[in-house]
């Protein structure tokens, strides 16, 4: 029998839901494949899981440019935030356990915790290191400028300002999670990523995975990051290893894992015969525990139009077509994912890619739901997300237009450039040394981060965009009465020169 007449024969007898599942398998294929080409993605993921089975799993491209070797099921991608759901599975083990409850205080497990207002150190609940609302600023600045060890970082973090009363906002933190590693090492008297690999990651089937960044090089087959640089087009980036918040989202994992991590996910926490957390705990971590607000959720939100908008233990929450969709994103230099579920049609996604915010994962985020919940391929999802962050991309381009129209030319500093130089210190980021080179100014952060800066006008200086970050940074000197250097500003904060 020819090949074309034994495919028609198989096409012909096969059953309307077979057919019906391949032809969604196509749609969604064909805007994935428009999608990276657009969005200039070189290797992407994407698995969706429905009752149990796995409907669509595919990896495109490449994880490497200058090698071109092929993403495959095994190769390493970060899951970045998406880790917050494991680590909130991880303490709910522990509860489940009798080890720990969502209400115990943080400081009856971490005596040395300790945040800028007195009554919110003693008022703060494990659950509240979960949910974003606890009242306490942000300050990944923590992190992206220092390497201290997790507890360094939590003991500076004591001085990140009370911003609105407990629970009565919404401010993303990712420090927070942090805290949330150590609680699982004082309970359980193991690290966190120990605890996980045991407790998640060997029972659920996540053979490839890494809880530790740093360890993805001895594994091997694992994703170069890359950017899509305004003016130099696309880049290769440093690999992001800030394993001291290694909770908030350090976990690398494959295709193969997230397969079954979305089936395990699907079925309620159980795995075969091993229930590795209880109906009524896995429930609770898909509880509304926070209202988000409007600033603090995706742009997307224009598309989808949500009624309303929550974040439970480790999932954004929101309405969409009738039924709650729980969801997070993962973002960290050069690597995104995305992971979503419908838990009441048993429908469950998963996106990897190695290009920096690159949102199609949204697109393919709905555009699965709409395919596998609602039989229904109306919707372009694709133009829409890409048309929607244009805008955002045309914005940045916009910023540093104004940046340099700004800028005053033929202008001097107030000060020789030596007059620069010594140490600035800030009480929660630690030490700077700035030094004067034949190159120009320099600025040392904690020796982690060193950015070479550039006079632009009067007292202000520019770093280049020369950094992990590929931001222009601005550097606003403040000079005495007594015409010393007194300060600068830098990321909204101030560092004060040391006499």
């Amino acid at each position: 029998m020819k090949k074309t007449t034994l495919l028609l024969a198989i096409l012909l007898f096969a059953s309307p839901i077979v057919l019906a599942q391949k032809t969604k398998s196509m749609q969604l294929d064909a805007m994935i494949q428009k999608g990276m080409t657009d969005w200039e993605i070189p290797g992407l993921v994407t698995v969706v899981v429905k009752d149990g089975e796995t409907v669509f799993q595919k990896a495109y491209g490449v994880k490497n440019l200058e090698s071109k070797a092929p993403v495959d099921e095994h190769t390493l991608f970060t899951m970045a935030s998406t880790t917050k759901a494991i680590v909130c599975q991880a303490l709910g083990i522990l509860v489940d356990q009798g080890k720990l409850n969502w209400t115990d205080k943080v400081r009856e497990h971490l005596p040395y915790f300790k945040l800028s207002d007195a009554y919110l150190t003693e008022e703060a609940r494990i659950q509240d290191l979960l949910t974003h609302n606890l009242g306490i600023e942000q300050a990944d600045l923590l992190w992206a400028i220092d390497s201290v060890s997790t507890k360094e970082t939590l003991n500076r973090f004591a001085f990140s300002q009370k911003t609105y009363p407990v629970r009565a906002g919404f401010d993303y933190n990712n420090i927070m999670y942090a805290a949330a590693g150590e609680v699982i090492k004082a309970v359980s008297g193991q690290h966190w990523t120990t605890f996980v690999a045991e407790n998640i990651f060997e029972p659920v089937g996540m053979d490839d995975a890494v809880a530790k960044s740093a360890d993805i090089f001895k594994k091997g087959n694992y994703t170069t990051p890359y950017l899509n640089d305004l003016d130099d087009g696309i880049i290769k980036v440093d690999y992001n290893l800030s394993d001291q918040i290694g909770a908030a989202g350090m976990i690398w994992s494959s295709m193969s894992d997230v397969t079954n991590y979305l089936k395990y996910l699907v079925n309620d926490g159980v795995v075969g015969n091993d229930t590795i957390l209880s109906k009524n705990t896995f429930d609770y971590l898909f509880k509304p525990h926070a209202f988000v607000t409007d600033a603090s959720f995706y742009p997307t939100q224009q598309l989808t139009k949500p009624n309303w908008k929550t974040y439970g233990l480790g999932w954004f929450q929101q309405d969409y077509r009738g039924e709650k969709l729980d969801f997070h994103t993962g973002s960290i230099g050069g690597l995104i994912a995305i992971c979503g579920i419908i838990r009441d049609k048993n429908v469950a996604v998963y996106v990897f890619a190695n290009m920096d915010h690159a949102e199609l994962r949204h697109a393919i985020l709905y555009k699965s739901m709409d395919l596998f919940v609602f039989d229904d391929d109306s919707r372009n999802w694709h133009e829409e997300v890409f048309e929607l962050y244009s805008r955002f991309k045309e914005q940045e381009k916009d910023y540093y237009r104004k940046l340099r129209d700004e800028k005053v030319p033929d202008t001097k500093t107030t000060l020789p450039l030596e007059k620069y130089e010594g140490e600035y210190s800030h009480p929660m980021l630690g030490k700077v040394t700035v030094k004067n080179t034949v190159a120009g100014l320099i600025i040392n952060f904690n020796d982690f981060l060193m950015l070479p800066i550039q006079h632009w006008h009067y007292d202000t200086f520019m770093s280049t965009k020369e950094n992990p970050y590929r931001a222009q940074i601005d550097f606003n000197f403040k000079i005495g009465t007594d015409a010393t250097v007194k300060s600068f500003d830098a990321f909204d904060e101030t560092f004060t020169k040391q006499n």
